[in-house]
């Protein structure tokens, strides 16, 4: 009996900036995917019509009323493809992420293995460069060292994400396939029986955090999540800088805000607050590598995103967008 190969619908987040677009999509429609749906969250820059010349039947658009950040983006994305696509699986990435050459063919002929070692796969995870081949580190998947006490040993042991994190070896294009816990959205693949147990990533967490929070969501379902090395995409995004501390300063905000959730939803009620006291801990050491008004700025997204993250609140917060645009410091990254 011939095999099937899956439904495979590729979802893009884009907001202002178009050039990134221009090459992920193009690539995109040179694999081998069915459907690709791209979610134009509000942007202001020529996107809108540079999408609608686009004549390739694959192509699907949806457009928001307003900026609703990657995870906002991301929610609307999978919600289309799923009532109007009807899809086996759903491949995440950001408008400056892309699959390398290959890479979704390689994970259409890899799945019927993968369903077979990894039992109730639900979501595919791929390795991810910089365009210059070195791996990118904001989306070095891991294992949640809450749910392993050996990894959580050697995490308290180190004091760095190298106790959890996958090593540089685990990359290889010949290295096995292993379960992990945790990965970001890109190169991440989602299979239809996971939404349809788990519902969708939750788009009000604006940025950071909803593929983490997600991901856990889906482990604790009862879904393996496996890393496949073979599958390689490229991440074409400024690094994290000096410290992991992100630019413009208003995204500690919310780093700090949803990562209080992921200190709860990782580590369970009885050790959330031991959890959360360690994550304030790196999160305020990234603090130092700020100097003056910067550091200043740094510490007040850090209590405001705290603060808002115990009381639970969700969405933009356009306060912490406006404090950082008072300062007048000086950055060249995006607003997302």
């Amino acid at each position: 009996m011939t095999r099937v190969a899956p439904r495979l619908v590729a979802i893009v987040v884009t907001f202002n900036r178009l050039d990134q677009l221009q090459i992920t999509l193009p690539t995109l429609l040179d694999q081998d995917v069915d459907h690709i749906v791209v979610v134009d969250n509000a942007s202001t820059d020529s996107t809108p019509d540079w999408l609608a010349t686009q004549g390739d039947a694959r192509v699907h658009v949806v457009t928001l009323p307003t900026n609703t950040g990657g995870a906002g983006g991301f929610e609307a994305g999978m919600a289309y493809a799923r009532d109007h696509l009807s899809p086996d699986w759903v491949v995440l990435m950001d408008d400056d992420a892309r699959p390398q050459p290959g890479a979704l063919a390689t994970f259409r002929s890899e799945t019927p293995t993968l369903e077979s070692d990894f039992p109730n796969l639900g979501i595919v995870v791929a390795a991810v460069f910089y365009p210059n081949g070195t791996l990118c580190e904001m989306n070095r998947p891991s294992r949640n060292p809450f749910w392993n006490l050996g990894l959580f040993a050697r995490t308290l042991l180190r004091g760095t994400r190298s106790g959890f994190h996958l090593t540089d070896s685990q990359f290889a294009p010949d290295a096995p396939a292993i379960q992990i816990d945790v990965a970001s959205f890109v190169g991440y693949f989602v299979k239809a029986s996971a939404w349809e147990k788990a519902d969708l990533p939750e788009g009000g967490l604006f940025i950071y955090g909803d593929d983490v929070l997600y991901s856990l969501r889906l482990r604790r379902a009862g879904f393996a999540m496996a890393f496949v090395p073979k599958v390689r995409f490229t991440h074409d995004c400024g690094t994290m800088g000096d410290g992991f501390v992100y630019r413009p300063l208003w995204k500690i905000y919310y780093h700090c805000r949803n990562g209080v959730d992921i200190a709860r939803q990782a580590a369970g009620p009885l050790i959330f607050p031991a959890a959360l006291v360690y994550y304030t801990l790196i999160w305020w050491r990234r603090g130092r590598h700020c100097k003056g008004t910067e550091r200043r700025l740094y510490y007040k997204m850090m209590r405001m995103g705290l603060r808002d993250g115990l009381l639970g609140r969700r969405g933009r917060y356009d306060e912490a967008h406006q404090m950082v645009s008072n300062a007048n410091i000086t950055t060249t990254t995006r607003e997302d």
